[in-house]
């Protein structure tokens, strides 16, 4: 996992509309990037809506937010519209993002233990370098714990 003090990979993802989203497009930026399980189920839906509902006070704060899951480009549409989220969501399908930044892992859930994807943040400053990682989110207070991380 990347960890404060690294310097993020510049990814390149392909966001809902099908548009390919660079890191190098947010360089001089701060920038929230949070990795999420799967579009449209009730803990990623509960933590992107708190980004969404917060998005102007982390934008006051100088921050632009990506959030990335491996769902589908139609997918990630979907949860898009249904939700009006202001932000992009990248459909990482090869995992390629997901694994760059170590949000791939071990998850148990109910004594069951597979390979999934990690709900990670990671708050990144305008030169590239992560500031903070969040690894313990509270889906419906997602962007309160964000706003005291800053």
């Amino acid at each position: 996992m990347l960890e404060i003090g690294d310097k993020v990979p510049d990814f390149v993802g392909i966001d809902q509309e099908g548009k390919q989203i660079k890191y190098s497009d947010y360089q001089g930026k701060k920038l929230v990037v949070y990795f999420y399980p799967k579009a449209n189920t009730p803990g990623c839906t509960a933590e992107s809506c708190s980004l969404r509902d917060n998005y102007q006070a982390l934008q006051a704060k100088g921050y632009e937010i990506i959030g990335i899951s491996a769902d589908p480009v139609e997918k990630q549409k979907s949860f898009h519209e249904k939700f009006s989220f202001p932000f992009p969501l990248i459909a990482d399908t090869d995992k390629k993002i997901i694994q760059a930044f170590g949000a791939w892992g071990k998850k148990k859930i109910m004594g069951r233990e597979y390979d999934g994807i990690l709900r990670y943040t990671f708050l990144i400053d305008e030169e590239g370098q992560i500031k903070d990682v969040i690894t313990k989110v509270k889906t419906k207070e997602h962007a309160e714990q964000i706003l005291k991380a800053i």
